[in-house]
């Protein structure tokens, strides 16, 4: 239940790159309905005459119907739903643990989803402030935090031993380091919200029809976070490189930091592919996917490598003998 929760969440976060790629942020300029509906028109026949006017207001009279744009943030709300509902799923199969013992898989169970209904609030914000960059930043690292918290659950629930073998003394550096990938992962996430907020202002400026001229636009924090992806590719390779000197090759842990190489450099393709070929939009989705797909493989190894500390039952490490 776990991994397929965690399915529909990164379907979660491809969708609503759509949104934001396409434009169609306030496709619906109304929570939780759409134009006042359950199900959204297809057409501008379907509304009131003054449909302008009444959410015009809220909007500075800048609302126009535009089905496709109606219709990618209607499927984008409906996949949240539907995450919603998968996590409450989660939660159920976490109850039987509550007797067994290992009663934190539980409550991270229950904080998971509670947090999901926050962030369904939040979602709610982000329309009522007109996609305002503070609120839209804070949706995505809620996102970020939910996710971390059901590939806890994930590893935990699904752990066995001689997953990783270490070496002696290997685990308190590799711990180090694989905090260092992540915090460095976390802040180049945080470096394209600040880079999609200024595209936000560009595309006000310039338009849909402009593409090509956005990046131009977009100033100092785009060419520090072009930048930092080169310290950020630096580290993860010395990181993985300590991961699979440890003994790791051919293991889960191994098999999974090999697999965080590949797509960094995919994620680094897709930042190229927006630099200088015009920002075309099915690239955006891709490169934040990738972006929040690294960040929870690489926090699932760091779990793995603090087995020992972090995956126990009853208070006694799931491993078997001293290989974790």
């Amino acid at each position: 239940m776990a991994l397929n929760t965690l399915i529909t969440l990164y379907s979660v976060v491809i969708a609503g790159g759509v949104v934001r790629s396409t434009g169609s942020g306030m496709g619906c300029p109304d929570w939780p309905k759409c134009f006042g509906r359950w199900v959204p028109p297809t057409e501008a026949s379907q509304l009131p005459a003054n449909y302008k006017e009444i959410y015009g207001a809220k909007l500075k009279g800048e609302v126009e119907f535009n089905a496709s744009k109606t219709w990618t943030e209607y499927i984008n709300r409906l996949v949240g739903v539907f995450t919603g509902i998968m996590i409450f799923l989660t939660l159920l199969a976490s109850i039987p643990f509550l007797k067994s013992g290992n009663k934190r898989i539980f409550f991270l169970s229950l904080t998971a989803f509670l947090l999901t209904g926050f962030q369904g609030w939040l979602g709610a914000k982000v329309v009522s402030f007109e996609l305002h960059p503070v609120i839209v930043t804070l949706h995505m690292l809620l996102a970020i935090v939910i996710v971390f918290i059901l590939l806890y659950v994930f590893t935990w629930a699904g752990y066995v031993e001689k997953v990783l073998t270490l070496r002696e003394g290997s685990e308190k550096v590799l711990s180090g380091i694989g905090i260092a990938v992540m915090a460095l992962s976390l802040f180049q996430i945080l470096l394209g919200t600040q880079v999609r907020e200024a595209m936000d202002l560009a595309i006000m400026k310039l338009g849909y029809g402009a593409r090509s001229q956005w990046i131009d636009e977009l100033g100092a924090n785009f060419y520090i976070h072009r930048s930092f992806s080169i310290l950020v590719f630096v580290v993860n390779v010395i990181w993985i490189n300590r991961v699979l000197k440890t003994g790791n090759k051919g293991t889960v842990a191994g098999k999974i930091a090999i697999a965080c190489l590949w797509i960094l450099i995919a994620e680094i393709v897709t930042g190229v592919v927006m630099a200088y070929f015009g920002v075309p939009a099915f690239a955006q989705p891709i490169h934040l996917t990738f972006a929040i797909l690294l960040i929870g493989l690489q926090f699932i190894v760091w779990l793995i490598v603090n087995g020992r500390k972090y995956l126990k039952y009853n208070g006694v490490a799931l491993s078997g003998d001293s290989r974790v």
